[in-house]
């Protein structure tokens, strides 16, 4: 047959419940923003400087396309004067 035995300490005795915390998620939810941020923001520098080689270009080219003109008017009023 099998004996039970139980022991009894003298005094209070108390019971320790450990609950493990897990977090929500907001913290991975808030890295995940800040790094689109970051990538949108370095987007638009990135074009910015982009956009400024295109405007250097167009306005270059209405530049020369103003002189070529010049060019041509100087031309016919050098050869009305000859005449």
């Amino acid at each position: 047959m099998v004996e039970e035995r139980t022991t009894e300490t003298p005094g209070h005795t108390h019971t320790t419940v450990i609950e493990e915390r897990r977090s929500g998620g907001g913290g991975l939810l808030i890295g995940i923003a800040v790094l689109i941020l970051v990538i949108v923001g370095a987007y638009f520098l990135l074009n910015q400087s982009k956009n400024d080689d295109l405007q250097t270009q167009a306005i270059t080219g209405a530049a020369k396309s103003v002189s070529d003109t010049a060019d041509k008017a100087g031309d016919a009023i050098d050869q009305g004067s000859k005449e």
